[in-house]
């Protein structure tokens, strides 16, 4: 663990980019490094791969790994999240599949998405617990400030005959399997216009890493309310994954374009201040030491005598 990276000034800090199905890596990203981070919460999903996209220091991690081998359920959060702060990740974006559960959010479309409804049950929530309780607020779940700078470079690099669109409501389902038409047409009357089964998981945990989270959620095909949704094929669906993953590359390059100019400050980075309801004195050393990076800015750091190891490899790689 960068011992650091708990109390780093935003302007040393890096930005993430959570790759979803069909987004395995970033085209572009040179300088790179191969990370394995051991965390207190298990090992993450992938070695993550640190580098640089058009000047902006850039860490990567594909959610489900390489080679797609974790279902939504099996992908291990709360260490993903973790491995990311360590790397001193303040701006996080995740880059996801998702149906659409409206008429005029078609295939190969793409929404930065405002709010979320969970609908997951067999997920940790939190990074607290065990002797130490924090609240944060999930009011306005996504960074608005992120979302916009994400929109605005989606917009420009947008293919032609796509759309982008800003806002909506994600629906986190837990899956793997997909809805039934009764849940589908449920999630329409709630207001939901995608749906999904991880964005939720992480902007939840991401609030409590003091990470500013937002998504760029891509489409790839109608739930099944849809007429059409019988006609939609393993092929058709594996196309627009790939048209879609291809057309991140330009976005992404284009958001750090803007991130260069302007790292937005967030109220995510301060989500702690006044969520913390546990005296520090009163929780149990091992919890204290496992959410030190988190709390180090309020509490102090744990002392060099109680800190766990934190075994970090690095290889070369080229991106």
């Amino acid at each position: 663990m960068n011992a650091s990276a708990g109390t780093a000034p935003l302007d040393a800090a890096r930005v993430g980019v959570i790759g979803g199905s069909g987004l395995y890596a970033i085209d572009g990203l040179s300088d790179v490094q191969e990370v394995v981070v051991n965390t207190p919460f298990g090992t993450p999903s992938d070695p993550l791969r640190v580098g640089r996209l058009n000047g902006v220091d850039v860490v990567f991690l594909a959610r489900h790994g390489r080679g797609h081998h974790l279902l939504p359920s099996e992908v291990p959060y709360r260490a993903n999240i973790w491995a990311l702060r360590s790397l001193n990740v303040r701006w996080l974006v995740s880059v996801s599949a998702v149906g659409s559960l409206r008429d005029h959010l078609r295939p190969r479309d793409m929404v930065v998405p405002s709010q979320f409804i969970d609908r997951t049950m067999q997920r940790p929530q939190s990074f607290f617990g065990e002797g130490c309780v924090a609240h944060v607020s999930l009011a306005e779940p996504f960074c608005s400030r992120l979302s916009d700078l994400l929109a605005n470079a989606a917009e420009a690099e947008m293919p032609s005959g796509h759309h982008l669109h800003r806002g909506g409501t994600y629906l986190c389902m837990e899956g793997p399997a997909f809805s039934t038409r009764a849940e589908s047409e449920l999630y329409r009357n709630w207001g939901c216009d995608v749906i999904g089964m991880t964005n939720h998981t992480e902007a939840r945990l991401a609030r409590e890493a003091e990470i500013a989270y937002a998504s760029l959620s891509m489409v790839t095909d109608f739930d099944c309310w849809h007429n059409d949704h019988d006609a939609v094929s393993v092929e058709m669906v594996v196309g627009n994954l790939r048209a879609n993953a291809v057309a991140t590359g330009p976005i992404l390059h284009q958001l750090m374009e803007s991130l260069k100019q302007r790292r937005p400050e967030s109220l995510a980075h301060t989500a702690l201040k006044d969520a913390l309801m546990t005296a520090p004195e009163a929780v149990p050393a091992e919890t204290r030491q496992r959410l030190d990076l988190f709390t180090a800015p309020y509490w102090g750091p744990v002392s060099a005598d109680q800190e766990s190891t934190n075994t970090v490899s690095t290889s070369s790689n080229e991106g």
